[in-house]
C-alpha cells in the first residue's frame, strides 16, 4: 500500500541521514549544504567591503570567484623527500617565472633539513693505497660550519696526501678516534638531505650509506652541467663548477683542499639550481595511489550503501 511504501521510504531515509551524520563526524564527508553557504557569505562580505571603501557600487557579479589555491608555507618536521620535491614543483609552477619565488622557496621548505658535507682522506695500508677519513666538515643551508674535526684513522698513516688533503702530522695530535667521529657525524646526517660533490667517496670514508633519495650529488647534477654549458655525461670537478657558475676560485695554493670550503661551495651550487633540481626529482618520482576517501574523483556517497555498513559497525557508530 502507499502508506507502507511511505514508511519504508521514511525508515530508509532515516538510516541514510544517520549514516551521513556518522560520516560527517568522522570527517569522511563534508557537511551537506554548509560549504557553499560559507563561500557565498564570504563573497558577499568582500563585495560589501569593496563598495564601502570606494564609495561607489561595484558591478553586480552573479558568480563568486573561487579562492586561489594556497600552498602551505611550511612542511612538517617529518616531511619525506618526495613531499619536499613535489612541494618545490608546485612552488615553481605558481612562481610564473618570478625570481622572488625561486629565491625564497627553500626558506619556505625547511632549510634545517639540508646540510653539505666534505671529507679529506689520507693513505693507509700497503703503500698507502687505502683511503681513510682524516677530516670531516659539515655546513648548514646557509654555509655556516656545524662540524669540523680532524679524525685519527684506524690504521697507521702511510701517506698524508698533504698536497690534496691539507692534512699534516701536526693535525693528528688532537684528532679524535674514527668511531667517535663517525657517531657524531651520523647523528648530524640523520633524516637530513645531504649535499656534496662525488659524495659517495665521503660516505665510503665514513663507512656509511645514506638513502639515495636524500642525497644531492653536485657531480651528478644535469641541471648544473647544463647551466655551466658542459656535457651532461662529463665528469666535472667541483673546482670547475665553482669557476663557471659561482665565479670564484677554490682549491688553490700548495696547502691542499679545505673541506669547509668544498662543503660550502657544494651547498652554494645546490642552492643555485635548487628549485629546478627538485622539480626534476618530483617528476621522476612514481605516482602515489589515490586515497579512496580523499580522492576528489571518488563519490563519497557510495559509503552510505548497506554493503559498507556492517551491523556491528552501525551499532558502535550510532
Amino acid at each position: 500500500s502507499p502508506q507502507g511504501r511511505s514508511k519504508k521510504k521514511s525508515r530508509k531515509h532515516q538510516r541514510f541521514m544517520e549514516r551521513r551524520a556518522v560520516l560527517e563526524q568522522k570527517g569522511l564527508l563534508s557537511p551537506h549544504g554548509r560549504q557553499g553557504a560559507q563561500t557565498t557569505e564570504s563573497g558577499l562580505e568582500a563585495h560589501t567591503t569593496l563598495t564601502k571603501a570606494n564609495g561607489t557600487t561595484a558591478p553586480r557579479c552573479d558568480k563568486v570567484p573561487k579562492p586561489k589555491r594556497v600552498v602551505s608555507a611550511s612542511l612538517s618536521p617529518s616531511a619525506s623527500p618526495d613531499s619536499i620535491a613535489r612541494h618545490h614543483s608546485v612552488l615553481l609552477s605558481q612562481g610564473n617565472g618570478s625570481s622572488t619565488k625561486v629565491r625564497t622557496s627553500s626558506l619556505v621548505l625547511r632549510p634545517g633539513k639540508y646540510v653539505a658535507i666534505d671529507c679529506e682522506m689520507v693513505g693507509t695500508g700497503p703503500q698507502g693505497r687505502l683511503s681513510e677519513l682524516a677530516r670531516c666538515s659539515v655546513v648548514n643551508y646557509e654555509g655556516d660550519v656545524i662540524y669540523d674535526k680532524y679524525v685519527r684513522p684506524e690504521l697507521p698513516i702511510v701517506d698524508y696526501r698533504t698536497r690534496w688533503s691539507g692534512i699534516t702530522k701536526q693535525h693528528m695530535k688532537n684528532a679524535i678516534p674514527f668511531t667517535t667521529a663517525q657517531a657524531e657525524i651520523l647523528k648530524i646526517l640523520k633524516d637530513k638531505i645531504v649535499v656534496g660533490h662525488a659524495i659517495h667517496n665521503d660516505f665510503q670514508a665514513l663507512k656509511y650509506f645514506h638513502p639515495k633519495d636524500r642525497t644531492r650529488d653536485t657531480s651528478q647534477s644535469a641541471v648544473l652541467k647544463k647551466r655551466a654549458g658542459l656535457p651532461v655525461r662529463a665528469n666535472v670537478s667541483l673546482k670547475k663548477l665553482a669557476r663557471y657558475l659561482l665565479h670564484k676560485k677554490i682549491q688553490v695554493g700548495c696547502k691542499g683542499h679545505s673541506s669547509v670550503e668544498d662543503a660550502q661551495t657544494a651547498m652554494e651550487l645546490y642552492r643555485l639550481v635548487e628549485v629546478q633540481w627538485e622539480k626534476q626529482l618530483a617528476h621522476s618520482l612514481p605516482p602515489r595511489p589515490p586515497s579512496p576517501v580523499t580522492d576528489p574523483a571518488a563519490d563519497s556517497r557510495q559509503y552510505l550503501d548497506d554493503q559498507y555498513w556492517p551491523t556491528d559497525l552501525m551499532a558502535s557508530g550510532l
